[in-house]
């Protein structure tokens, strides 16, 4: 068997910058193990797995160890492979997921516009802790659907930390959300999920489900500009819709060929 597989770097403009992902098109639906074995075999933060479904596709996600509820920057580097290499003849396109619903993406010029979920930050934490973890003290920490939400005082202490992996893959959540008001930009972020195989995620989609609802009250506005500050870099255009979120970025083609198995 072949299958057709593109790496995509999503959320920026330029190769090497970014989070890359990588987007296999199916024929139809394979075990679910062999789409884990290859999703360790890429050994990226995600791979998305198409099956064309009606008038849209079927969509799953793989990090090298699971399966995920929710990815932003593979949706996006989904919908790129679809609009840009197979040749998607509308400005939208529908994906039908297992658990995150309808995900709808627009093209709009260079800019790939994907609809997602609004999650907003529930309760306030203990922010102890997180000062040993993290070795910076939070300013405040929420619980989230997935995540966990850390606020510092300054895009400085997210660009500078350095944080106990082990520790934090031993926490109850699928991965830590770092923020804070960005200098540039309106807000920006790190994100850190070992316990599902990602050490540190270059750009993370799926976490703006939670900070835009997040700094779209504290800032009082719903057109958002995000910066997610890992070694990578990527640019996010956001804005807040109430019950979902709207998350754009650019993306760019690095490689195409074939899995043989």
């Amino acid at each position: 068997m072949k299958i057709p597989i593109f790496q995509v770097d999503a959320f920026t403009s330029n190769v090497f910058s970014g989070n890359p992902a990588a987007v296999c098109l199916l024929d139809e639906w394979i075990s679910k193990s062999t789409l884990q074995a290859i999703a360790a075999e890429n050994n990226l933060s995600e791979t998305a797995f198409l099956v064309r479904e009606g008038e849209g596709y079927e969509l799953r996600w793989f990090t090298p160890l699971t399966e995920v509820a929710l990815c932003g920057h593979a949706t996006l580097a989904a919908a790129y492979v679809l609009f840009e290499i197979q040749r998607w003849p509308a400005n939208a396109i529908c994906f039908e997921t297992q658990k995150s619903g309808k995900l709808i993406v627009e093209k709009r010029d260079d800019l790939f516009e994907m609809d997602f979920p609004s999650r907003p930050p529930g309760r306030e934490m203990p922010a102890g802790v997180f000062h040993d973890i993290l070795g910076v003290a939070p300013v405040k920490v929420f619980e989230s659907e997935e995540d966990v939400l850390v606020v510092l005082d300054s895009e400085r202490s997210v660009r500078d930390l350095k944080p106990d992996f082990s520790a934090l893959a031993g926490l109850e959540c699928r991965g830590v959300i770092v923020t804070a008001r960005g200098e540039k930009s309106d807000f920006v972020s790190r994100f850190f999920a070992p316990a599902v195989g990602i050490a540190e995620d270059p750009v993370t989609g799926s976490a703006h489900c939670v900070l835009v609802p997040y700094w779209a009250k504290l800032l009082g506005k719903n057109g958002l500009f995000a910066l997610q500050v890992s070694w990578r870099g990527g640019e996010l255009f956001c804005r807040d819709r109430g019950r979902r979120v709207s998350i754009a970025g650019r993306a760019v083609l690095y490689l195409e060929g074939a899995i043989t198995i």
